[in-house]
């Protein structure tokens, strides 16, 4: 597989609203640093697996409603317990939706798999991968 991996940031708020979560079921902030590889199986004629600028420009698009956002207000995440986990699948979906819609231009079809990393700290991460 060939990858090109892009990186962004958010900055969020949140509650992690159960026993387990301890101290972190109040309210928090919280700095994601967000990696997105998008794979393919070739490269293009042009030697490319990915458009690096499409890609950053995604990335951007889906951190987008999120930055600086309290989630427990976004409405898609009523109910939802926001968790690293859960917002690597989140943000997946959202790239995924942009990769069937063309949004990669002509390569689109050529990406296989998708990989969304959240960075929490410098120490701890979560991810998200899954095949198109």
């Amino acid at each position: 597989m060939f990858a090109v991996e892009v990186r962004d940031h958010m900055m969020i708020a949140h509650s992690l609203p159960r026993p387990v979560f301890g101290p972190a079921q109040g309210m928090h902030g919280a700095t994601f640093v967000v990696d997105a590889a998008f794979m393919t199986e070739d490269l293009d004629d042009d030697g490319l697996a990915v458009d690096i600028g499409l890609a950053r420009g995604a990335l951007a698009e889906a951190l987008a409603p999120l930055n600086y956002r309290n989630l427990d207000e976004v409405e898609i995440f009523a109910g939802k317990v926001t968790t690293t986990e859960f917002l690597a699948h989140h943000l997946f979906g959202v790239l995924k939706a942009k990769v069937a819609a063309g949004g990669f231009g002509p390569g689109s079809d050529r990406i296989r798999r998708i990989k969304v990393t959240l960075h929490e700290s410098h120490d701890a991460r979560g991810w998200y991968e899954g095949a198109l």
